[in-house]
């Protein structure tokens, strides 16, 4: 299975945010410490604000930080919220399946079975997991130097 790239930065919001407890961030600073889209932040840090992840203020002086605890935000919860209309294959979608093999096939029940493994190893984990190596994360992640994937 792969994560959308809407999941990835979901998670990376995160853990920058749960790196600098009490302190607002803003979308410029996790674009600059990521490189990555300032558009795509902006949806990622919405949809983190609706569903009650992060507490948001807008205005001079806004930004967001974690709504909960780092220790209460399961990563399997999180994943399943970001990739809920996330077929692994065709057959799996209920309307749109054109198999021809689909009312036998055998390999759905498996891929299910893979699918429930996946999640339940994520289940395992939350977000006080991914920042327990708070001190090198934070490193890399004010590294200027650091180049820019496009050059």
């Amino acid at each position: 299975m792969r994560l959308t790239t809407f999941t990835d930065y979901t998670i990376r919001v995160l853990i920058y945010i749960g790196l600098h407890p009490g302190q607002r961030a803003t979308i410029s600073e996790l674009a600059d410490a990521y490189q990555i889209s300032r558009n795509h932040l902006m949806k990622v840090v919405h949809h983190l604000g609706q569903t009650g992840y992060i507490d948001t203020l807008r205005g001079k002086g806004g930004g967001f930080q974690l709504a909960q605890p780092p220790e209460q935000i399961n990563i399997g919860k999180l994943v399943r919220r970001t990739e809920q209309h996330t077929t692994l294959v065709e057959c799996f979608s209920e309307t749109d399946s054109h198999c021809r093999i689909s009312p036998t096939c055998r390999m759905k029940a498996i891929l299910n079975e893979a699918l429930a493994a996946f999640y339940a190893v994520l289940d395992q984990y939350s977000l006080a997991d991914l920042i327990s190596n708070g001190q090198q994360l934070t490193e890399l992640l004010t590294d200027q130097a650091i180049p820019h994937p496009l050059e």
